[in-house]
């Protein structure tokens, strides 16, 4: 470790009246390097590297205080497949306390929701905001590193605009997180991060807190098409798949050759025998360990497949299936694996391996095995991602309408609980229980309705968007605009 990493962990000081008091989270670790500078032979057994280097890049978002809120009369879908309707939610601390009836109202702000609809926020698996901003310029591009088939060492949050105007369009329609996601050019494409819906001028105050981060990988046509047109490899699909096998051999040597370095005696360790650091193959190792989370752009049915059987092979589980066209086709075995499907609810047909699409794709995916599939709607897109509810409402009408049997307490849980799920935080947001953070929607009408729009949106209790208060949501320096002084491009 350097001088500056250590000066950067011994600065986390809070003071407390008057007297400088270390802050909790740090205090092993510089335990740790007091123990290796005054000789404990033990100490540097202590030090996790891998959380030192996160800690330069971990969320630094905390909410104000909400104070308490009561919503009152409302018909909630909780996204835990049920409704309760004309009940109440209790919020308190940035936190769900209580759903149900006559909760306490004392000391509270009381929202009256009679005749409408509550649901958790909104999330989204997979955006590109931020890394593909408005207003849509080549020098904004930056979402793919497109320079090598394999870029596991580029993160998507250090591409992130934090002023992108689309964050708060997307508030608009109730998106309290999404998850953003390098491109689709290369067969390993980078991290993803998860981020709240919440104005912030770093990408740190953004950051979910805890998230894990993902790694982007894609199959078929795209990573072919980029590469194959410069006449290099990969140029097939069987190119693709040999190109996922040696960088997964080389993520296993890694690993394999700082496990032996981790286990030698502290006295047969020689620095000049230290394996160097890898950004990449970090990433890499992340995903064999557990840490990070497969996100993998796939269309075809027996590609998905293949992807499952080279997981199967070096031992890592991919999380989700991205755009899945043909999820239809392997809806049993994604669900016997445990995988889940993030789709559109009718964009097909753009490319070849868009074609052969059914609309009922979600449904089947929701409904394979007994009802154990894990199906969710994503965007892709900075238009749809304004109107997840009435992309969910399309995919749960083509099921119904094949004689499928889901309710709209099961589809909310397409753009809430399962996406929170497949990126690891559904613990704290997806449902509305007690517990959770306070990501809420109050919508007009049923959310499942065209006419239906979101008045209300709660970020961890905290009003952030409020349709009848053109100044409830907060504009960057970027939505102001120089265009009409006066005006805002909100």
């Amino acid at each position: 470790m350097t001088f500056g990493s250590i000066y950067i962990h011994l600065s986390n000081l809070e003071n407390k009246g008057g007297i400088m008091i270390l802050n909790f989270k740090y205090s092993s670790l510089v335990i740790a390097f007091i123990g290796i500078f005054f000789g404990l032979s033990d100490a540097r057994s202590q030090i996790n590297e891998k959380e030192l280097i996160n800690y330069a890049y971990e969320s630094t978002y905390k909410p104000e205080e909400s104070g308490k809120v009561l919503i009152t009369n409302a018909n909630i879908l909780t996204g835990q497949g049920d409704s309760i309707l004309d009940a109440s939610i209790l919020i308190d601390q940035n936190k769900i306390v209580a759903v149900g009836k006559d909760l306490d109202s004392s000391d509270a702000t009381v929202i009256d929701a009679k005749g409408k609809w509550v649901t958790p926020g909104i999330i989204d698996i997979h955006s590109h905001m931020g890394v593909y901003p408005a207003p849509s310029l080549r020098s904004n591009s930056d979402g793919n590193e497109a320079t090598s088939p394999t870029t596991p060492h580029v993160w998507a949050e250090h591409s992130v605009w934090t002023q992108d105007p689309q964050y708060t369009l997307a508030l608009k329609g109730g998106i309290t997180s999404f998850h953003v996601l390098v491109g689709s050019a290369n067969l390993i494409g980078g991290r993803g991060v998860t981020l709240k819906n919440v104005r912030s001028r770093t990408v740190q105050g953004m950051k979910f807190p805890n998230a894990p981060y993902s790694l982007k990988m894609a199959c078929g046509e795209n990573p072919k098409r980029v590469y194959g047109g410069r006449n290099s490899e990969p140029s097939t699909r069987m190119g693709n798949v040999a190109g996922y096998r040696d960088a997964w051999i080389e993520a296993e040597e890694y690993l394999r050759s700082l496990k032996e370095y981790a286990e030698k005696p502290d006295e047969d360790k020689e620095p000049s025998d230290r394996p160097s650091r890898d950004l990449g193959l970090e990433t890499m190792i992340g995903v064999l360990e557990g840490d990070i989370l497969v996100q993998m752009h796939c269309y075809r049915g027996e590609e998905m497949v293949v992807m499952l059987d080279v997981a199967k092979e070096f031992d890592y589980k991919i999380t989700t299936f991205h755009h899945a066209i043909e999820a239809y086709k392997v809806a049993d075995i994604l669900a016997q694996n445990s995988v889940c499907a993030a789709m559109w609810a009718d964009w097909w047909g753009f490319k070849n391996e868009a074609f052969d699409m059914v609309w009922e794709n979600t449904a089947i995916v929701d409904q394979a095995e007994d009802k154990t599939g894990c199906a969710i709607v994503h965007s892709d897109s900075a238009v749809d991602i304004q109107r997840m509810n009435q992309q969910a409402a399309k995919a749960l009408a083509a099921g119904q309408k094949a004689g499928l049997d889901i309710n709209k307490e099961r589809a909310i849980q397409w753009i809430t609980l399962n996406p929170a799920i497949a990126l690891g935080i559904g613990d704290q947001v997806g449902s509305i229980e007690p517990g959770k953070m306070a990501d809420i929607v109050i919508w007009s009408h049923d959310p499942f309705s065209v006419y239906s729009r979101a008045e209300k949106v709660f970020i961890d209790g905290l009003l952030k968007f409020d349709i009848d208060d053109p100044g409830s949501f907060e504009r960057t320096d970027f939505d102001l605009g120089i265009i009409d002084p006066e005006g805002d491009r909100l």
